[in-house]
């Protein structure tokens, strides 16, 4: 078969694509082989990372959502836990010392100039935790008060982390008013000099794994089935392109788009959010590194799910279908700890969970790749696996 250069010649990503090919790939001589090749994965890895960086919905759902992800959570001060709101009742005594040592915690939010009906009315809605009112115990011969906690059912969270707020602020009171009371156990706390785990270190690595995941799954699904239904596929089966130099250019270009990626997270979490990185810049090169086992896991995804389906509309249900439970089960937002015993299993077994948990040990802990033998054969296995069934499944049209 005799193909003519000038005849695909045409300014258009596609033909371009097979031009570049057909020239970089029209030698016989051995020894040019492993050189063509790599010419070949060089050039559908440009054009197909010229094509993601064009494609909005890659942008968005790879760069700009982990982006606000990590401003919104980033942005929170403290821990996720809301701060309960308790009113000051009407007739609620201020001057006493109970209530002074109360209006020193900054655990709950202290409302003071709310009237009744708007006290009633907030308590209804769970806009208010309670209403407290202190008043003198006449009847005591040592100074003692009677707390009242007025509150609905809207609020049962915050109630109860209240009362124990309370209640360790009144103990506090007895051990200075009356140091020498008879106790059964006295407790001390030493504190060490240590790292403080911000809600930054546990959203970011999340986030970046939500990157991955989209770009990989996604992007890949979309873009082969792309070529294979626009016939390029077909048209560089007559080159000496194989299955796994496609494979290894589409990768090579999630790979730079992922690094850039990468690179703009981790600043905007560094620099703006005070995101751990233990040992500086070795630390965010291993993350780097340890990014490729999901790079390749996440691809490969992505390569099963367009080589199985015929239809271009079927891809957005099933990868969603693949992707969404990783996003809720596997720790991006919430502590797998969170979810019930019998699904912390499955949990634990979901690829994505093995990277996003080995990216906070590298960020936080300081742990080598080689020191999380659980993270990495999950990886390995999940690897060796999407990658056989990735290739047996590739499908030239």
């Amino acid at each position: 078969m005799t193909l003519s250069p000038g005849r695909f010649f045409i300014p258009e990503f596609k033909e371009n694509l097979y031009y570049a090919l057909y020239l970089n790939t029209s030698k016989d001589s051995l020894r040019m082989k492993f050189s063509n090749q790599l010419m070949a994965v060089l050039t559908l890895s440009r054009y197909s990372l010229l094509a993601t960086l064009r494609s909005p919905t890659s942008v968005v759902f790879s760069l700009l959502f982990p982006i606000v992800f990590i401003v919104v959570f980033g942005s929170m001060v403290g821990d996720q836990t809301p701060k309960p709101k308790l009113a000051v009742g009407v007739e609620c005594d201020t001057a006493n010392l109970v209530f002074r040592a109360f209006d020193q915690i900054s655990s709950f939010v202290l409302e003071r100039n709310m009237t009744p009906s708007e006290q009633l009315d907030a308590l209804k809605k769970g806009r208010l935790t309670a209403v407290m009112n202190i008043s003198a115990d006449s009847g005591s011969t040592i100074p003692h008060f009677n707390i009242s906690l007025k509150s609905a059912g809207a609020s049962p969270a915050t109630l109860s982390l209240l009362n124990t707020i309370l209640r360790e602020a009144i103990q506090r009171i007895n051990e200075n008013v009356f140091p020498i009371n008879k106790t059964i156990a006295t407790l001390k706390i030493v504190r060490t000099p240590g790292r403080t785990y911000k809600q930054i270190d546990f959203i970011l690595p999340g986030q970046l794994g939500f990157s991955l995941l989209m770009a990989g799954v996604f992007g890949s699904s979309f873009l082969l089935f792309s070529l294979r239904q626009s016939l390029v596929l077909k048209r560089l089966r007559v080159t000496p392109a194989n299955k796994s130099t496609i494979i290894l250019a589409e990768m090579l270009s999630r790979l730079f788009f992922h690094v850039i990626a990468f690179i703009i997270m981790v600043a905007l979490g560094y620099y703006a959010f005070g995101f751990t990185l233990v040992n500086g810049l070795p630390t965010f090169a291993e993350m780097l590194v340890f990014s490729l086992f999901g790079l390749g896991i996440f691809m490969g995804t992505g390569f099963i799910i367009s080589g199985v389906l015929q239809n271009e509309s079927s891809i957005s249900p099933v990868a969603n279908t693949i992707t969404l439970p990783q996003i809720l089960l596997c720790g991006l937002f919430f502590p797998i700890e969170s979810y019930p015993h019998w699904l912390q299993g499955f949990c634990n077994l979901l690829p994505l969970t093995f990277f996003v948990e080995g990216l906070r040990k590298i960020a936080f802990e300081g742990t080598h790749i080689w020191e999380m033998p659980k993270q990495l054969l999950g990886l390995l296995g999940w690897t060796i696996l999407v990658g056989f069934w990735s290739v047996r499944s590739f499908k030239w049209e």
